[in-house]
């Protein structure tokens, strides 16, 4: 049973990491350029993706099916509570201020998208593949909110910078309001079936497309030295004690299977890959968060598929 569900897992990681590769050897033999790099990542984050969770909410989503969702972003806002919590503990080890705001933003918001992603549609049938697709929809909404915010603002050093509302409204959050807003007055049956087959197929080029995004964004990582115990303590705390949390946590609760799936692979997620671009935004020194997410990416390739392979053996023993 261990070897069965090693397989599964471990193949669904590999094949994620191996799209993310061909982005970064795109990227590390100039076939794609970092102009390149920012406008594909654009059309993903601006188009594509938007249009994907357009099509799968209209299509899929009922408040009468699903009069739960509103759990969705209070369950990403949880994890990310937790993942501030879990980085707090570990301060006293990290030196420096800038450092110390960069290592509790490593641990408390992680590649909460494009991975996910990847990672359902690899590893679930069709028609749970869509259900959690919604799930990690509304998810998204929520952390979102709280990255372009409390995010934000634990990277940017300056008190005197305002917040700005409209930071908050990324496309994806839009395209997921404004879906919701359709499926609650009735509007989505009437959408005519010629136009959302396009749109789809537009959409269902996000999955690889982010892969490419996320390996060209790794390769454009600078890793100068290498503060070790910092990351040493990240590995530890981001991609061990917060997924042997979540394991904990789902038992205890009898968390029905996806939604247990959903809080296990963002607890397992590395790093989120948009902190550096936060940090140059605000023309801030990148000390450590670059580095970081490289490392719990590389580290993500062997704890993503043990800690899928334990959840998995909880369902079975269940």
């Amino acid at each position: 049973m261990f070897m069965e569900h090693f397989k599964i897992t471990g193949l669904a990681v590999s094949q994620i990491f191996l799209l993310a590769a061909m982005g970064f050897f795109l990227v590390k033999k100039k076939f794609l350029s970092g102009q390149g790099l920012d406008d594909l990542s654009r059309l993903v984050m601006d188009v594509t993706l938007p249009v994907l969770i357009f099509c799968q909410l209209i299509k899929d989503f009922s408040f009468n099916l699903y009069s739960n969702w509103w759990i969705f972003p209070l369950i990403s806002i949880a994890i990310t509570l937790l993942g501030l919590l879990i980085g707090f503990l570990f301060l006293g080890f990290i030196k420096g201020r800038q450092e110390k705001l960069q290592f509790l933003s490593l641990v408390a918001f992680q590649n909460s998208g494009y991975l996910p992603l990847a990672l359902v549609a690899a590893l679930l049938s069709p028609e749970k593949a869509g259900e959690m697709f919604i799930y990690l929809f509304l998810f998204l909404m929520g952390f979102n909110l709280i990255m372009f915010s409390l995010g934000v603002h634990l990277l940017n050093f300056h008190k005197e910078r305002k917040f700005k509302v409209q930071s908050l409204f990324s496309m994806p959050v839009v395209a997921t309001i404004f879906s919701l807003i359709m499926v609650y007055l009735g509007l989505n049956k009437f959408f005519p079936y010629a136009i959302v087959k396009p749109l789809r197929m537009l959409g269902d080029t996000t999955l690889p497309l982010a892969m490419l995004v996320v390996g060209g964004n790794l390769a454009q990582i600078s890793l100068t030295r290498i503060n070790k115990k910092a990351v040493s303590l990240l590995i530890l705390a981001k991609m061990i004690i917060l997924p042997l949390i979540g394991i904990a946590l789902i038992m205890l609760f009898k968390i029905p299977e996806l939604i247990g799936l959903l809080i296990i692979i963002q607890l397992s997620m590395p790093s989120a890959v948009t902190l550096p671009v936060i940090l140059r935004s605000y023309k801030k020194e990148d000390i450590l968060a670059s580095q970081g997410i490289f490392i719990t990416h590389i580290a993500g390739v062997i704890t993503i598929p043990v800690f899928l392979i334990l959840y998995f053996s909880r369902i079975m023993v269940k």
